[in-house]
């Protein structure tokens, strides 16, 4: 009985065993391409509020890796969760970045270690960076596994030329920084992008309606969320529309700011008609004379508007 099973285990047609050995070649192959992965630091981009949007290959590392840094460990956990990927997390921030190098020393050439954000890319307006230069200064192997930022969307949904274009971070939290911040992206003659918190989006909203009133914007607010809105338009109109309703005001925003033209760099100019514009104001409403001032030159309205006003005042 025993030797008929042995012959019958033995007696295995051509075809099958090509199958058999098939299935071995490929496992192999897999097994390779997880061998090959070298150890290192691997920038893995992370949704922004879809978790869908992750790619494959972001999950594939992260289940991989030995270990994950995060800025926040209960919200990175989340997306891990959803996965299936448990991994030993270590948060970082700008404060603790020296005790984390000091910490993994030892392992950075010696583990696939993952670096994520709490959404987005890692680096943009995150913690990092000074990590990051250790490893380049230390020849450890570093890489990037893109995906997800809320920069790219932003500025394709806004409706302003983006063939060139200017990230200028995250908007300020004191009042002084904020109109320094307004004040210095009025001068760009890009596209700008930045960041502004939930918090801060009306303060920011008013320092632009004061300083580049006929500037056009967009104001992107929850992308990839339910409860994605673009707004666009001028300053003004966009104030209005978004000072309707407090719900306006709730989520994380991203504003897109056309770049300043010619015209409103010459706005210096204005000096040169000072004498007919005080003939005009004798004539004339300062509305009137800004209107008419504005249609001449083609400065814009508030850059004239503080000129004439300086002037009837002085």
């Amino acid at each position: 009985m025993i030797s008929r099973l042995l012959l019958f285990l033995f007696c295995v047609c051509s075809d099958c065993i090509g199958e058999f050995i098939g299935v071995q070649e490929v496992t192999r192959i897999n097994m390779n391409e997880v061998n090959k992965r070298n150890f290192g630091i691997y920038l893995i981009a992370t949704p922004i509020g879809n978790l869908d949007d992750i790619s494959k290959r972001a999950i594939d590392v992260l289940k991989d890796c030995d270990l994950v840094i995060c800025e926040n460990p209960k919200h990175s956990l989340r997306l891990l969760n959803k996965f299936g990927i448990k991994k030993k997390l270590i948060s970082l921030h700008d404060y603790n970045e020296s005790s984390i190098i000091e910490l993994l020393a030892d392992r950075l050439n010696k583990n696939i270690i993952a670096l994520i954000s709490d959404a987005g890319s890692p680096l943009i307006s995150d913690p990092g960076f000074k990590f990051i230069k250790h490893c380049i200064s230390n020849k450890v192997n570093i890489t990037s596994i893109p995906g997800p930022t809320s920069i790219i969307p932003a500025l394709q949904l806004s409706g302003i030329p983006i063939n060139e274009f200017y990230f200028a971070g995250f908007f300020p939290k004191s009042s002084k920084n904020m109109v320094e911040f307004i004040k210095s992206i009025n001068e760009i003659d890009k596209t700008v992008v930045f960041f502004v918190s939930t918090h801060k989006i009306k303060k920011c909203l008013e320092i632009l309606d004061d300083q580049m009133k006929d500037r056009l914007i967009s104001v992107s607010k929850e992308l990839t969320k339910i409860n994605e809105k673009t707004y666009r338009g001028t300053i003004d109109k966009i104030v209005k529309e978004i000072f309707q309703r407090k719900d306006n005001f709730k989520g994380e925003f991203v504003v897109v700011v056309e770049g300043s033209s010619k015209k409103d760099k010459n706005a210096d100019s204005l000096s040169n008609f000072n004498s007919e514009i005080i003939r005009l104001l004798v004539k004339f409403s300062l509305t009137e004379v800004v209107e008419i001032v504005h249609n001449l030159t083609g400065i814009s309205k508030n850059k004239v508007y503080k000129w004439v006003l300086k002037l009837k005042k002085s």
